[in-house]
């Protein structure tokens, strides 16, 4: 089993109390130079952009119950460069990176490339850039940038269009990242038709908005969307940078587009908080039929899954109290959570996701991991989640890895 870490930089309020922004950025730092020491594969870090706080005064608030800023990462590569210079052997990740802001495919597509010319010109760099990159959940931090319904049928129809810009802006993304000249005549036409939706009420919506926008008198089965993204012949520089230090994850559970994107190049994919079970090994089933040749064979470990831990082994408590204090601390971070996001997740899909912590003391934890995870599986752990106490969560960083993760492959050998 491999273990990666996740570090959010999330600076909001705990126990009545929020760091400032020098405290959050120092914390980080710490904690990313332990993971180093303590063997963690991959460092992903939270992005996030613009104000949470400033965006509840909107009229239509994305996040109107969170208190603070999401995350305070708001340019990764520039954050990266330092992680690289800062520890030794740990990979970086972006988890997950929007690619429909800062500039949309086209700009991301050529800061990639520009970081990488640059961290490779070490010839015995080996560490890997992991771009995870998805539409982004908070929809507000994209509107700036142009991501916003253009006309009445793009208004009706924009909860499930928004997916379809992010499929077009993944096709611009990987293919510059490949090398290619491209335009956006090559690139895919959105049409949408009833199985992009969820109900027949939401189709018939985007229906009644297409007649009466072009004066139809009957209701159209395809609705032909402009490309987003329109620019003649373009091919991103510098253009010689090792891509064997790029990997990329989609994050998206959308079948189709795991699939559509491996045919351009290998995209390995994120478990999402939330994803039940089922999901997940669909997702590995499917992986193991589209995934990228150019990528080898499909593993399990190319699949992160996101994981809370609350892990206790405070001193100078017995085993039954550390349980007790994790569970408290659990319970404490996890109301809070989703408290704040309430209102931006399908509630259905919560009440059917999977448990995404383990809570307790080394042994509990321990055995839950082996008892719900696959031996070959990738976990990437949170440790930080709504917890500002620096050295409390390093300590647990370090419980897990000294002490969870022998145990966890004692038990699943």
């Amino acid at each position: 089993m491999d273990f990666d870490i996740f570090l959010s930089i999330s600076q909001t309020p705990v126990g009545g109390a929020m760091p400032d922004e020098n405290t959050m950025y120092s914390n980080f730092f710490e904690q990313l130079k332990s993971a180093d020491k303590l063997g963690f594969g991959t460092a992903w870090v939270a992005q996030a952009h613009l104000s949470t706080e400033v965006q509840k005064s909107n009229k239509q608030p994305v996040v109107p119950h969170w208190k603070g800023e999401v995350g305070l990462c708001t340019d990764f590569f520039q954050l990266a460069h330092l992680m690289f210079s800062k520890t030794e052997n740990i990979h970086v990740g972006s988890a997950v990176m929007s690619l429909l802001t800062h500039g949309g495919p086209i700009g991301i597509a050529e800061r990639v490339g520009a970081f990488l010319a640059l961290h490779g010109l070490n010839v015995n760099e080996k560490r890997k850039l992991r771009i995870g990159f998805s539409a982004g959940r908070f929809e507000f931090m994209a509107r700036p940038y142009g991501i916003v319904p253009r006309d009445i049928v793009e208004e009706a129809a924009w909860p499930a269009l928004r997916g379809q810009i992010f499929s077009e802006a993944a096709e611009i993304f990987l293919k510059l990242l490949n090398g290619d000249i491209v335009s956006s005549d090559e690139i895919r036409k959105t049409i949408l038709t009833r199985s992009n939706f969820r109900s027949d009420e939401d189709w018939i919506r985007v229906q009644e908005a297409v007649m009466k926008r072009d004066s139809l008198s009957k209701s159209p089965n395809e609705i032909h969307i402009p490309n987003r993204y329109i620019f003649e012949n373009v091919k991103n520089i510098p253009q010689s940078w090792s891509r064997e230090l790029l990997d990329l994850i989609l994050g998206s559970h959308d079948a189709n587009l795991q699939k559509q994107v491996n045919k351009i190049r290998p995209v390995k994919v994120f478990n999402l908080s939330i994803t039940p079970p089922e999901v997940i090994e669909a997702t590995h089933d499917r992986m193991v039929k589209h995934y990228n040749s150019n990528g080898g064979n499909w593993k399990r470990n190319y699949m992160p899954r996101t994981l809370m831990i609350f892990v206790n082994d405070e001193p100078n408590l017995s085993e039954s109290e550390r349980t007790e204090a994790a569970k408290q601390e659990a319970k404490n971070s996890l109301s809070s959570y989703w408290g704040a996001l309430e209102g931006t997740i399908d509630p259905n899909k919560v009440s059917k996701a999977a448990d995404n912590s383990v809570i307790g003391n080394v042994e509990e934890v321990a055995q839950q991991i082996a008892e719900r995870f696959h031996p070959d599986d990738c976990i990437m752990t949170w440790f930080d989640f709504f917890n500002h106490d620096s050295p409390r969560v390093i300590r647990n960083m370090e419980a897990f890895m000294k002490k969870v993760v022998p145990r966890v492959e004692e038990l699943t050998k």
